[in-house]
């Protein structure tokens, strides 16, 4: 498929940021980012792409048809990043994630419709199955999404493929696992024990902290969403996982002992509403029909992961302050 000019909206986010770099180092194309530079939206993460022109930015709105036609209509690939993501804050404000992650990919459905692109790609999460108790989530599994934030992905997960199926429009969606990598807002759970543990503060774990995610590097993401650019076929619901499930304690037993930082440092915190026990998906489609496998061994990626927030305390130090500040009050009952 030609890719001669790449749409990606929520560019300036972490998936969306590693994304763009994958495509820019692996790709000779025109890549345009559009984003609305939210608190997670960090120009930071793409300045020297921009300043080198080998990306064009925009600021805009992916719920505002004025900014997202002419764009969609240079397009010929879009991926859909954009998003309000984080499951605690969606617990406060569900409203402004329905708005976004609902609506935002209506209106780019609807510049597509107009406009024409040969491919759009969703990206939803895995979070849209809910629970996962007695066997990794499978692409034809009920959703039953149990935070507004997933329940804001399954509706323009659905969204979408409701324009495939009513205007005939080349959709694929995916369903992606937690990521992790360089460049994740904090509030996050890698980057806020890794940021927290190098402040010497405690690491907040809801509950028991027994809850269970599978865990894949944002490149093997990125990776998984090029090949599916390609290769994926219209209509098609794609999970990406890497298959490696840990509990958030033992996450954050493999930042401590990295750091060389005391386990006495996790503080065990109220469990959040809705918390889901079990996220994992089952990736047999994209490995038998892409071809596509996780490259990054865990072991060896969250030792890098760790690496860069300890070596880049200038990217990260700023946004702890401020917005975060108020956001880390409000979820932990404590200060940041």
């Amino acid at each position: 498929m030609a890719k001669d000019v790449l749409l990606v909206t929520g560019g300036m986010g972490f998936i969306g940021s590693n994304f763009v770099r994958f495509m820019v180092k692996s790709k000779q194309m025109e890549v345009i980012v559009l984003d609305k530079l939210t608190y997670a939206g960090n120009p930071a993460n793409l300045k020297d792409l921009i300043d080198a022109g080998e990306v064009r930015f925009v600021k805009g709105d992916i719920c505002d048809p004025k900014a997202v036609d002419p764009l969609v209509k240079e397009a010929d690939v879009i991926v859909n990043f954009a998003a309000e993501t984080h499951v605690d804050r969606s617990i406060h404000s569900g409203l402004d994630f329905a708005l976004t992650d609902t609506v935002g990919t209506g209106v780019l459905l609807e510049a597509m419709k107009k406009n024409g692109a040969d491919r759009f790609i969703q990206i939803s999460t895995d979070e849209v199955y809910g629970e996962a108790p007695g066997h990794p989530s499978k692409e034809t599994d009920a959703l039953f999404p149990k935070s507004p934030y997933a329940a804001s992905k399954a509706g323009g997960d659905r969204l979408a493929w409701s324009y495939y199926a009513t205007h005939g429009l080349d959709v694929v969606i995916t369903r992606c696992s937690n990521n992790y990598g360089p460049r994740q807002y904090p509030e996050k759970l890698i980057p806020l024990m890794v940021t927290n543990a190098l402040e010497g503060k405690k690491l907040p774990v809801y509950g028991h902290g027994k809850n269970t995610r599978d865990w894949i590097h944002v490149d093997d993401h990125a990776n998984a969403i090029d090949m599916l650019i390609d290769l994926g076929k219209a209509g098609e619901i794609y999970n990406i996982g890497s298959g490696v499930e840990k509990s958030v304690l033992e996450i954050a037993g493999e930042v401590l002992k990295e750091l060389g930082k005391p386990e006495s440092l996790i503080e065990h915190v109220a469990d959040r509403p809705g918390h889901v026990t079990r996220h994992a998906v089952d990736t047999t489609k994209i490995r038998r029909e892409v071809g596509w496998a996780p490259e990054r061994p865990f072991e060896r990626a969250i030792k890098e992961t760790v690496g860069w927030y300890r070596d880049n305390p200038d990217w990260w130090r700023p946004i702890k302050t401020g917005e975060f500040r108020k956001y880390y009050e409000l979820q932990y009952g404590q200060a940041a």
